[in-house]
C-alpha cells in the first residue's frame, strides 16, 4: 500500500532550525505516516487507489523566503506561516502517468512566523510544527478550507490526526 512507504525529503534553508528541531527528519516523517494512514482509512481519495509510495518536500525557511513566495504565487505581500504546493492542482497533474513514486508537492515552512505564533499561542514550538505540517499534507491530498464547510472538514481531519499523536487541539482557545 503507498502509505506504507512514504517519503519526505527535507532541505533546510535557514540553519536555525537544526537547533531549533533536531528531530526534524524523525517527527516529520512519523507525521506523513500518521496523516496518510488516516486519510487512507477515513476518507480515502484516488491517490490511495495506486500501489506506489508516496513522497512530498519539505523545506524549512524563513520569512525572507516564505514572503517572496506568498507574494509571487499568491499575491499576498507578506510572509505565512505555511504554504504548499499540490502536484494535484497542475492541470497536467494524472494518476495514470506515475511512474515509480506519487509525488505530492511541495511544503514550505517559516521558522519566524511559527515561533511568534507558538509564543502568541503559549503552545509549543514542535506541537505548532506538527500542526502546520499535517495542514500542508491535507493540502497536497486535495483538501482546502476555502468555503466554511471545507473548513471545519479539513480541521476536524487536523485534529484528529494530531490527536492520534497525543498534540492537543489547536482550535482550542
Amino acid at each position: 500500500m503507498a502509505m506504507n512507504n512514504p517519503v519526505i525529503n527535507i532541505s533546510v534553508n535557514d540553519e536555525r532550525w537544526e537547533e531549533t528541531l533536531p528531530n526534524a527528519d524523525i517527527l516529520c516523517f512519523n507525521l506523513l505516516q500518521t496523516a496518510l494512514r488516516f486519510i487512507n482509512k477515513f476518507d480515502p481519495s484516488d491517490l490511495f487507489t495506486i500501489n506506489k509510495p508516496m513522497s512530498l518536500n519539505l523545506c524549512l525557511s524563513n520569512d525572507e523566503e516564505v514572503h517572496y513566495l506568498n507574494k509571487e504565487f499568491r499575491n499576498k505581500d507578506k510572509p505565512t506561516n505555511v504554504l504548499s504546493f499540490a502536484n494535484i492542482d497542475d492541470p497536467e497533474f494524472d494518476l495514470s502517468y506515475i511512474n515509480d513514486v506519487l509525488e505530492l508537492g511541495d511544503i514550505i515552512i517559516s521558522l519566524e512566523t511559527m515561533q511568534t505564533e507558538a509564543s502568541q499561542k503559549n503552545i509549543s514550538f514542535e506541537h505548532h510544527f506538527s500542526h502546520l505540517l499535517v495542514h500542508g499534507i491535507l493540502h497536497l491530498l486535495g483538501y482546502d478550507h476555502i468555503e466554511d464547510d471545507e473548513a471545519d472538514f479539513m480541521e476536524d481531519l487536523e485534529t484528529k490526526i494530531l490527536n492520534i499523536l497525543n498534540i492537543p487541539n489547536p482550535y482550542q482557545e
